[in-house]
């Protein structure tokens, strides 16, 4: 889960997201945008990328950036092949087909759903 600030209402704001990928060295996360570019939670980042990052007990202070889209389809191969099983359901319920984790499925996936890293600081 991460806070975020409304960008309307200047308001903090708590959204829960699918974790594509973390890395344990950088402890960076790599978040998906399930409802794509007009989920509230990724306009708002766009404006104000400085979130606060809740994993577990942890809290932390992070920032958010979009990954291009080749950054994006890479993240998705790496996901599809370590979870085939939640990436064929989770292609499904966000663009309404089952995905088999190929090249092109994953650049599909990526120009559809996307993709942000939250990199800590402190």
């Amino acid at each position: 889960m991460f806070r975020h600030i409304g960008r309307k209402s200047g308001l903090p704001r708590y959204t829960v997201v699918e974790v594509v990928r973390h890395d344990p060295s950088t402890d960076t996360y790599i978040i998906a945008s399930g409802w794509g570019e007009k989920a509230d939670w990724f306009q708002n980042i766009q404006q104000e990328p400085e979130v606060v990052l809740y994993s577990g007990r942890r809290q932390m202070a992070a920032r958010a950036a979009r990954l291009s889209l080749a950054e994006a389809t890479g993240a998705l191969k790496d996901y599809a092949g370590r979870h085939p099983l939640a990436f064929h359901k989770l292609a499904k319920m966000m663009v309404g087909q089952e995905l088999e984790g190929s090249e092109a499925d994953c650049r599909m996936l990526a120009q559809e759903v996307p993709l942000v890293i939250l990199t800590p600081h402190p």
